[in-house]
């Protein structure tokens, strides 16, 4: 008897372990926000990690957090390093592509408490008078990013986060 509840449990573990396999491995998360402002006044204020901290939706979460900078602000290779609290983590974010006026690309390493890295893009494309700028995040799921994503929806932990940050940098824009 104890076999054969054994050999249930173990089927059902694999077969939930085959589902989780199954899930997507690409994610994206997305919000946009149009700005009256050419993007010529948005770009440096993405492109250069030390302007974040006016806009940035996590830079308040932890009054002790730890930055570094380093490399010329605003060119590809710049980073910053984050260590904060729980709220924030330890982290690392290095810009790969740039172009101006246009497009900021950024890795973005989670370093603690898990090991997770994705690609960050902000693009600014003109929309009338203004400009609307997105704010995308995206990477790749492992087998536990998968299973994690089965319980927690990344869209709607990050989502709100993102319109925040981009809610403040348009109000940033309009001073």
């Amino acid at each position: 008897m104890f076999k054969k509840i054994l050999m249930v449990i173990v089927a059902v573990v694999g077969l939930f372990a085959a589902y989780v396999a199954t899930r997507p491995t690409q994610y994206r998360i997305s919000r946009s926000v149009v700005v009256a402002a050419p993007g010529a006044a948005l770009y440096p204020k993405v492109a250069d990690f030390r302007a974040w901290e006016a806009w940035s939706p996590w830079a308040k979460l932890d009054p002790a957090m730890k930055t570094d900078y380093a490399g010329t602000p605003g060119t590809v290779g710049s980073t910053y390093h984050w260590k904060g609290n729980d709220k924030v983590g330890e982290g690392r974010m290095t810009i790969t592509e740039l172009v101006p006026d246009r497009l900021v690309q950024v890795k973005l390493e989670f370093l603690k408490p898990w090991e997770q890295t994705s690609i960050t893009d902000f693009s600014f494309v003109p929309d009338g008078a203004g400009t609307k700028v997105t704010w995308g995040m995206s990477g790749e799921h492992d087998f536990v990013g998968k299973l994690f994503a089965l319980f927690m929806d990344m869209d709607k932990m990050v989502g709100p986060d993102f319109e925040k940050g981009l809610a403040k940098l348009k109000e940033e824009t309009s001073r």
